[in-house]
């Protein structure tokens, strides 16, 4: 799978690219590379940045790059619960939603859930079967299964998920190693335990941070799996996935040649390299691997996204301090995983106690009064989920001042929308009718959505511009 039009950018360009840059290369990937099993083009954070900061259709998008690669899998990120958001929707609203992408191209739709709660994962998998797409069921990767310290993810906790998840009608299961965890040495236990619990493809993503992910891919593809997760060379590497040019190249001529060509994997590079240039103002000042995500365990693509979040604080020469902060708050939460959103709560959390000066021992004491950030209150209070093990008891009753939490899934609190009278109001505000594509991006992002429309009504689509344009203005003598 080719990460470069979602992860790949999002890790590394603060999710910025263009439905432009995208489309302009989506032809000649489904007629040089159809061996892909697919592309990653869709979903997670590309879907509110596209009309956000974008003012693009992401719906759009999805349906430009599908009639450019007809004959690709088209891949997106689905959080569960969550939908393409950072909030647990009704089930119907999610229902919806997966409708919509279904219709719109996607064929492909990893579910995750943020805490690994299978739980918060059924609506939207069961809703992408009743599509008749294919549910690729993710278990998030932390931890470190070699290391007896951390015995709350070891062997047996995957193996059990991996079960769990097939038994809820998965097709593939998916291991997402957001934060380029896994090793080399662990990912020949892990997926030699996987391929004998599991008759299902298995399906790798990691980042390559730590700058060991080329290893751990070739590990993983030695013990099994089925298939892996890449981004072209211009677009891998730091915060992004490894390079795929390198890893077929080293399996060239071997029993797992995945038989793309190595010349059209550079062609297609080349004109990833020149599209990036064009976005030297997202990129991030990671200059090399970082060991230190094996300190702090930020997901690739949070790592750039929290370090701005520090600077516009005026901690950025804080940033170590709040690389350890991020993971002392991970234990004082029990340990848990940390994929959007929950690693956003982790983040926010860190923020906090570096601009404060705050200790684990400052939260912790029960005679200190405290300011939690609302996303962490959420959180503790089971707005998201239940993490394994469930959340630590003094912390939580701190956090929540004797309000009580709530242990269910909390999509089975939440009244189905009345989506009839909420496509009826919106439509009274915009003074027209809504596409359901339209109507799914309101129903997701409410605020973002109006806004979006808005400025479409004030300029048009301005996704047509070149991207240069689009971010920088025309200069003397340009033409378009």
């Amino acid at each position: 799978t080719d990460t470069t039009m979602r992860d790949g950018h999002q890790s590394l360009l603060a999710t910025r690219m263009r439905t432009y840059d995208i489309v302009g290369i989506a032809g000649t990937y489904a007629r040089a590379l159809p061996q892909l099993l697919s592309l990653e083009c869709w979903g997670g954070a590309t879907f509110d940045v596209a009309m956000r900061f974008l003012t693009e259709d992401p719906w759009e998008r999805l349906s430009k790059v599908r009639e450019a690669a007809p004959n690709l899998l088209l891949q997106m990120l689905l959080r569960g619960a969550n939908g393409v958001g950072y909030t647990n929707y009704p089930d119907n609203v999610v229902q919806h939603f997966v409708k919509q992408a279904a219709s719109g191209g996607v064929d492909l739709f990893r579910v995750f859930d943020c805490l690994n709660w299978v739980e918060n994962m059924r609506v939207a998998m069961d809703a992408v079967g009743a599509e008749g797409k294919l549910v690729e069921a993710a278990m998030c990767y932390t931890g470190d299964i070699l290391d007896p310290a951390r015995a709350k993810y070891d062997l047996k906790y995957y193996v059990g998920l991996a079960k769990e998840l097939e038994a809820a009608g998965a097709h593939i299961i998916a291991v997402k190693d957001m934060a380029g965890l896994l090793k080399p040495a662990a990912a020949r236990v892990l997926f030699k335990a996987l391929r004998e619990a599991t008759d299902l493809p298995i399906h790798f993503h990691t980042h390559d941070t730590s700058g060991l992910s080329a290893a751990t891919v070739l590990a993983a593809v030695e013990s099994g799996v089925d298939a892996i997760d890449a981004a072209m060379d211009s677009f891998s590497g730091n915060t992004s996935q490894p390079c795929l040019g390198s890893i077929v190249e080293a399996l060239k001529g071997t029993e797992r040649d995945p038989g793309l060509d190595p010349q059209w994997i550079r062609h297609i590079s080349f004109y990833w390299e020149a599209v990036r240039n064009q976005y030297a103002a997202f990129e991030s000042d990671l200059k090399g691997p970082a060991s230190e995500v094996y300190l702090h365990e930020m997901p690739g693509g949070q790592f750039t996204n929290l370090k701005e979040q520090a600077r516009s604080l005026g901690l950025e020469t804080r940033w170590h301090e709040v690389a350890q902060a991020y993971h002392d708050v991970n234990l004082m939460f029990g340990d848990i995983v940390k994929v959007t959103p929950s690693s956003k709560v982790v983040g926010d959390m860190a923020l906090m106690m570096v601009s404060q000066d705050l200790t684990v021992a400052d939260v912790e004491n029960p005679a200190k009064d405290i300011a939690f950030p609302d996303s962490v209150v959420s959180m503790l209070r089971g707005d998201l989920g239940q993490s394994p093990g469930g959340w630590p008891p003094a912390l939580q009753k701190k956090a929540l001042k004797g309000e009580k939490s709530i242990t269910v899934r909390p999509g089975s609190l939440l009244k189905p929308a009345d989506l009839k009278a909420s496509r009826k109001d919106i439509e009274t505000k915009l003074e027209r009718k809504l596409s359901e594509y339209e109507f799914a991006s309101w129903l997701m992002y409410p605020k973002v959505f109006t806004d979006f429309a808005a400025a479409q009504e004030t300029y048009g689509p301005v996704s047509v511009l070149p991207t240069p344009t689009y971010f920088y203005g025309m200069k003397s003598e340009d033409e378009i």
